[in-house]
């Protein structure tokens, strides 16, 4: 799903947007940033493909495949009402493009990013030693993007909008 893009006179920030708090966290940054400078955001949100499951779930999977967590128009509001809770409280905030991808986050994101000035994602990992380690999308991102990366921490997330 996209929405209608607006043309950029400045630069277009592509971001990947998830529901943890440092993704919300990224996508705060890049609109308060394509705000500052007049251009654009495209927030990217990706769901991991249907999943094959093994063969011993066929009977509560007649068909073999884990269905996804949400249904596309789900996801759009979702991530909808993500944007304009970032663009809430801004003058004249940038335009929003809402961009839903289905695949590997780390690989479409990049992709995505190829017609961006800049990627913007959310430095969150997972399990006991998060505090130590990128998640993974943002060390992928590192490694596969086309454009600069900017990280934003989870502990900027977690301090609130208000720094950086």
């Amino acid at each position: 799903m996209t929405t209608q893009e607006q043309p950029a006179t400045g630069p277009i920030i592509a971001v990947g947007v998830d529901n943890s708090p440092a993704g919300r966290a990224a996508l705060d940054w890049a609109v308060r940033q394509a705000t500052q400078q007049g251009g654009t955001v495209r927030a990217i949100s990706v769901s991991p493909p249907p999943q094959l499951m093994p063969a011993t779930s066929y009977a509560l999977q007649p068909h073999g495949l884990r269905r996804p967590a949400h249904d596309a128009v789900e996801r759009a509001a979702w991530l909808r009402g993500l944007i304009d809770a970032a663009r809430a409280g801004i003058e004249n905030p940038a335009h929003v493009t809402a961009i839903l991808l289905t695949g590997d986050p780390q690989t479409e994101l990049a992709n995505a990013a190829r017609a961006a000035d800049l990627l913007v994602v959310g430095g969150h990992g997972q399990g006991p030693l998060a505090g130590l380690f990128l998640g993974s999308v943002a060390a992928g991102s590192v490694r596969h993007a086309h454009t600069p990366v900017v990280i934003i921490p989870a502990e900027l997330a977690a301090s609130g909008p208000e720094q950086g």
